[in-house]
């Protein structure tokens, strides 16, 4: 991260509907791929894309790459209070995120994560 998270900024990178859902999917589940969140939020795979450029850029998420895939997650070295905004706000609306988690979970061909993070 370049510069320090604040509360300003924070609030202003997740004041976009699919940012914010994209953001509290990646909290739930750790980790995904741009293929998972396409899904997911029923959207483009560029408009999805530009919400992950835009967030990886303001430093609330990284990737990696497993083969085809490029998977995000939060950024570890985030503040601690961001981390705790973010699981509190997912933890007390887990209902506004009922449509996308179940289609995500039903997704047919969904990529197998390999991953072993903290």
């Amino acid at each position: 991260m370049t510069e320090p998270m604040t509360p300003t900024s924070l609030f202003k990178y997740l004041a976009d509907d699919t940012r914010t859902k994209i953001t509290l999917l990646i909290v739930s589940e750790g980790e995904l791929c741009v293929c998972e969140l396409t899904v997911a939020l029923e959207q483009s795979q560029p408009k999805i894309s530009r919400h992950l450029a835009l967030l990886r850029s303001a430093g609330l998420l990284i990737d990696r790459r497993q083969g085809q895939w490029v998977y995000y997650r939060l950024n570890p070295e985030l503040p601690a209070w961001v981390t705790a905004i973010l699981t509190s706000v997912l933890d007390a609306n887990q209902q506004w995120l009922t449509a996308e988690s179940t289609r995500l979970y039903v997704m047919n061909g969904r990529p197998i994560n390999q991953a072993v993070f903290n």
